[in-house]
């Protein structure tokens, strides 16, 4: 994607996002009226936020394990692959410690969720934290196409790579597998593409239903939210 295509695409994206601020609070004076709450906030707004996100769950998967494969491939050599991957682990986990505890730190300090309620129904219940060793072991798929269609991303990672492994040592039958995940990488980041296009439509509805909900009232708590989420990620991205 060029620059200019990425300027517009961000300029698109925050007209979106303050188009649906705007709208969505206005709207929450006239929730009362049985027509904006069942067709616009209840159906526009929701449908199309809702088919925005299911659209990008749709190419986490596909996305991550044709670039894992294509990103493997492309070593060539295993030892290299054993060195670099050590490497990148290791300071990956390392950023990412020091993101989390950052962001931890802010959270008490800060506490962005404290007084701000979406309306919801649906409740959560944490799972118990399993052991070290099932964690380990749960690394690795049992059935490669289970994981997928659960999102197991773990399990998807660590199948791409041995798939990866497996066309590199599989010689030209595998140089053709790989000729046809390089053909499939183009495709899914063509579709990738389609998706940022209608990204300024999909995050304003998502904003503009939930300020039609809650009200101008949901701005202090969701900036304190948002700035938090961006200044952590921003860190992480700076120092990795």
């Amino acid at each position: 994607m060029s620059s200019p295509t990425k300027n517009k695409l961000t300029r698109n994206i925050i007209i979106g996002m303050f188009l649906g601020f705007l709208i969505g609070g206005l709207l929450n004076f006239w929730r009362t009226n049985w027509f904006v709450d069942q067709y616009i906030v209840g159906g526009l707004f929701f449908v199309g936020g809702s088919i925005f996100l299911a659209s990008l769950k749709m190419l986490v998967v596909p996305l991550v394990f044709v670039s894992l494969v294509c990103g493997t491939t492309a070593l060539d050599d295993i030892r290299r692959l054993g060195r670099i991957g050590l490497k990148t682990l290791m300071f990956y986990l390392g950023t990412t410690a020091i993101a989390i505890s950052i962001a931890l730190i802010a959270a008490v300090v800060f506490q962005p969720g404290i007084g701000f309620a979406l309306s919801t129904t649906e409740g959560f219940t944490p799972k118990e934290a399993p052991a070290l060793s099932q964690v380990i072991i749960g690394l690795f798929p049992t059935n490669p196409f289970k994981a997928m269609a659960e999102g197991n991303m773990l399990q998807v990672i660590v199948f791409s790579i041995l798939f990866g492994i497996a066309l590199i040592m599989s010689g030209k039958a595998g140089e053709r597998v790989s000729a046809v995940f390089n053909d499939l990488n183009e495709i899914i980041m063509k579709l990738v593409f389609i998706l940022m296009e209608v990204a300024p439509y999909g995050v304003f509805c998502l904003i503009a239903k939930t300020f039609a909900t809650e009200g101008f009232a949901a701005i202090k708590p969701l900036a304190l939210y948002f700035f938090l989420v961006f200044g952590v990620l921003l860190f992480h991205a700076l120092i990795t």
